[in-house]
This record gives structure tokens, sequence and C-alpha cells, in this order.
């Protein structure tokens, strides 16, 4: 096969829509499959929202937005299938959904190509048996923020050849990316590694050792983070990472692993984080965090 070149995204949300600009900005060729019209034209307009933020803070120029934009086509239908070189699977953490797309890929593009999945905590080697080429299914796990983080997880399935990893090794230093090769285990390293951090951070928090905002400082300048556990949790969504903790405490047994109560009384509270603009802390639309507004 030659090099990669034009990519098909499944799932026009927030992870779909970061790595499809950070495609475009390498200069390749995406489409992002959505269910419905309606559904592609909004992921088209938050990839603009984001763009336009970026122009206004001089990160790129309104040429470069224009030729970034060019690059992605939003659409609701997998015609593109049929010219694709690299799928890769982003809709929500949902094993049926995401079996759904594989299959459905399988079955409309071309022999040559790859078929991954951007899943933090499934089995690949689950999702590739619902093709007919599973050696050529892999795991490419995103970290969001897509355009900012510069890692990318590479999980090998039970049947993933040799030789797909090698293909897809010369795309992501193409993109710039740093890619872990991993085997297939629950959580791969990141999200096993995180959600314990930001467990034990709501139970620090629940047992009234520290505030939100000085749990968050004391990982940020004590430890070069980003971003607080609580934080990156609300960036993370707070739905998300409660539905990573029931897989892994699922799959391990481990006590490690389940949910802080007040995880699940935010989630039932609707209080999911950026998405919905409050969590742990309080964010305006562009998801910027807003003064301090610490919750209990």
């Amino acid at each position: 096969m030659s090099e990669i070149q034009h990519i098909v995204v499944y799932g026009g949300g927030t992870m779909g829509q970061g790595i499809a600009e950070l495609l475009s900005k390498k200069g390749l060729d995406v489409t992002v499959v959505e269910k419905t019209k309606t559904l592609a034209r909004q992921s088209r307009q938050q990839v603009e929202i984001k763009l336009d933020k970026q122009l206004s803070r001089w990160g790129i120029t309104q040429a470069e937005k224009k030729s970034i934009l060019s690059r992605i086509d939003f659409t609701d239908h997998d015609a593109s299938l049929e010219k694709a070189d690299l799928v890769i699977e982003a809709v929500t953490e949902d094993l049926e959904s995401k079996k759904a797309v594989l299959e459905r890929s399988d079955r409309l593009s071309p022999e040559h190509t790859i078929l991954s999945s951007n899943t933090s905590t499934m089995s690949v080697t689950e999702l590739a048996a619902v093709t007919c080429r599973p050696e050529q299914v892999i795991g490419l796990h995103f970290l969001h923020p897509s355009t900012r983080v510069h890692l990318v997880e590479i999980v090998r399935g039970l049947k993933t050849s040799p030789e797909t990893v090698q293909k897809v090794r010369p795309f992501l230093d193409r993109l710039n990316l740093v890619g872990v090769e991993v085997f297939e285990s629950p959580g791969f390293v990141t999200t096993r590694l995180i959600v314990t951090l930001i467990n034990e951070a709501l139970y620090t928090l629940m047992e009234g050792v520290a505030t939100p905002s000085d749990i968050d400082a004391a990982m940020k300048h004590g430890f070069q983070f980003p971003y607080g556990p609580l934080e990156m949790a609300d960036r993370f969504g707070l739905d998300s990472v409660l539905a990573w903790m029931e897989r892994l405490f699922r799959e391990y047994g481990d006590s490690k692993f389940r949910p802080a109560p007040l995880l699940k009384k935010m989630v039932r509270a609707n209080q999911l984080g950026v998405k919905t603009g409050e969590g742990f802390f309080r964010y305006d639309e562009d998801g910027d965090r807003l003064k301090e507004d610490e919750k209990r």
C-alpha cells in the first residue's frame, strides 16, 4: 500500500473534530461522517468556531483557516470509504456502535484500507472480530485535546499484523505524534493510569483534605501537569470518566477502579464539566475556565 493520504473519521463529536483538524493541518484530506446532515453541519460549525478562536489569538491566519476547512468534508453518507486509506472510528464509547462502524467500513472500503478505533477502554480484538480483515484492524487512541497532545497509543489486537503497525508508524511520524505501542489490555496505559489519579483526587475532595482548586494546584505546580486532575476530568467529561471506570472495574474487578460516589452524583446532576459548562469548576462557551467557583 502507498502512504496514507485520505482518511475517513467516523463520528463528528469532540474527538472526531479534533482528529480531523489535526489531520487537515498536516495537509491530509479528511472526511468526517456523522449520522445526519444536521449533525454533520453542527460538527463543521464547531470546528470553525475552534479555528476562529485560534484566529483571534493569532494562532493561525485567515488563509490557514480557509485551507484547513477546505480539506475536511463533513457528510452523513459514507461514499468516501471507496477511496479511504485509513478509517478512524471515533464514535461514542459504546461497543455495538463501534462494531457497526467497523463492520460497515469493512464492507465498503478497499482491500488495502486499514481500519482503526479510537477506543480508550474496549477490546480491539473484539472489534476486529466483526470484520473480514482482523489483521488490518488496529487501535489508534488519540488523547484529548488531540490537536495539542502529541501522543497516540498504538494498540495491537490479537490478530493485528506487524505490517499494519509498520504502515501506521510513518503516518504518525508525518503528524509529529509520538506513537506508544501497547498490547491489548483494558484501559491500555493512559486511561488506566489517569482514571486512578482522578478517582483518588475525588476521594481526597470527599474527605475534606483540600478544596478542588488546591488539589489541582498541588498537582499542576508540584508535578508540572497542564491541568489538575479535577479540571482534567471536567475536560474529559465526567460522564466519560465514569464510563471508563465502570468498564475497567468490570474488566479487572479491582476496587481501585470503583468510581467514587461523588463522580456518580455529579453525572446524575448533569454537571459533566466543560460540555455542560459546569463540573468541579465553571467554564464559558469556549471551554475556558471562569474565575474560581469551587463545587463541593
